[in-house]
C-alpha cells in the first residue's frame, strides 16, 4: 500500500471519530478499535465513501488482558503497520474517589494510561526503523490545571500522559517519530453523557466548549509540526497559563470554588 496507515482508540464516536475524518482527509488509511462494533462500521463505511481509503474495522474491549496485541495483530494479518497513533480510549468516573469501586478505579488507570503506554511501546520500534511515526495521546487541561474535587484520578492521569508524551517527543527527536499531546478543554461528545455530568456541564457558557473536529485538527497539526502538546482553543490556552502564574494556593482556592458547578460530589 502507498499510503500510510492510522490507528486510532476509541474511534466510535467524539475526538476519536474526529480524528478518523481528519486523517481520512489527509491521506491516511485508518485502522479503528472501540467497543461498539456497529458504531465503527457505520463510520467505517462513510469515511470509505468519502474519502476512498481503506478502514480496518477491529472491535475490541481495553478493560480486557491481551486487547493491545489482540488490537496490532489484526492490523498485521492486513500485511499493514502503524505509521500513526491516536490514543484516544478514555472515560472519566463521577463523584469522590470513594463513590466508586477500586474495580472501576483500576479500568480507568489501564485505559488511560497503561494502554496508551503500551501500544506506543510496541509500535516506537517500527516506526524509528522506517523513519516515520505520528503519536498523539489526547491528554486534557485537567494536566496542566491544579486537581479538582470529583474525578480525582482523570487529571493526575492526564498529567501523566503529558509527562509521558514530552519524554517520547524528546527521546525521538532525531528519528522522524513526532510524538504530541492535545489537551482540549471541554469538547462536544458523548463524553459527560456516558459520566453522568451531563446536566452539570451543559450550565457553562459557550465560550467554554469546543467541538471534536477542533480538537482533532489541532492535535493533527500539531503531530506534524513535531510540537510536544497542543492546547486548542484561546480560552483555554489563556486558562493554563494563568493556572501556571498563580500561586498554588490561590489556584487551588480557584478549583473548590468551581469543582461544585462541574463535578459530582
Amino acid at each position: 500500500m502507498t499510503r500510510r496507515l492510522c490507528l486510532i482508540t476509541g474511534a466510535s464516536a467524539g475526538i476519536g471519530a474526529a480524528f478518523a475524518q481528519t486523517y481520512a482527509g489527509h491521506g491516511y488509511d485508518l485502522a479503528l478499535t472501540a467497543r461498539r462494533g456497529d458504531r465503527l462500521e457505520s463510520l467505517a463505511a462513510e469515511l470509505r465513501a468519502r474519502h476512498g481509503v481503506e478502514v480496518l474495522v477491529i472491535p475490541a474491549d481495553l478493560t480486557q488482558p491481551g486487547a493491545v496485541d489482540a488490537v496490532l495483530a489484526a492490523v498485521a494479518a492486513q500485511g499493514r503497520v502503524v505509521d500513526a497513533l491516536v490514543n484516544n480510549a478514555g472515560f472519566s468516573l463521577a463523584g469522590s474517589y470513594l463513590a466508586s469501586s477500586w474495580a472501576d478505579q483500576a479500568s480507568l488507570l489501564q485505559v488511560l494510561l497503561q494502554i496508551p503506554a503500551e501500544f506506543a511501546h510496541k509500535v516506537l520500534g517500527g516506526m524509528s526503523e522506517r523513519g516515520f511515526g505520528r503519536i498523539v495521546n489526547v491528554a486534557s487541561v485537567a494536566g496542566l490545571v491544579p486537581g479538582s474535587s470529583g474525578h480525582t484520578l482523570y487529571g493526575a492521569v492526564k498529567a501523566a500522559m503529558i509527562s509521558f508524551s514530552q519524554s517520547l517527543h524528546l527521546e525521538n527527536a532525531a528519528n522522524g517519530v513526532h510524538v504530541t499531546a492535545v489537551c482540549p478543554g471541554f469538547t462536544y461528545s458523548e463524553f459527560h453523557d456516558v459520566n453522568g455530568t451531563r446536566d452539570l456541564v451543559s450550565r457553562m457558557p459557550s465560550w467554554m466548549w469546543l467541538s471534536a473536529d477542533q480538537v482533532a485538527e489541532a492535535g493533527y497539526a500539531a503531530a506534524q509540526a513535531n510540537r510536544p502538546m497542543s492546547v486548542p482553543g484561546a480560552a483555554y490556552k489563556a486558562i493554563t497559563v494563568l493556572a501556571k502564574l498563580l500561586p498554588t494556593d490561590a489556584a487551588m482556592a480557584v478549583m473548590r470554588r468551581q469543582s461544585g458547578r462541574i463535578r459530582r460530589a
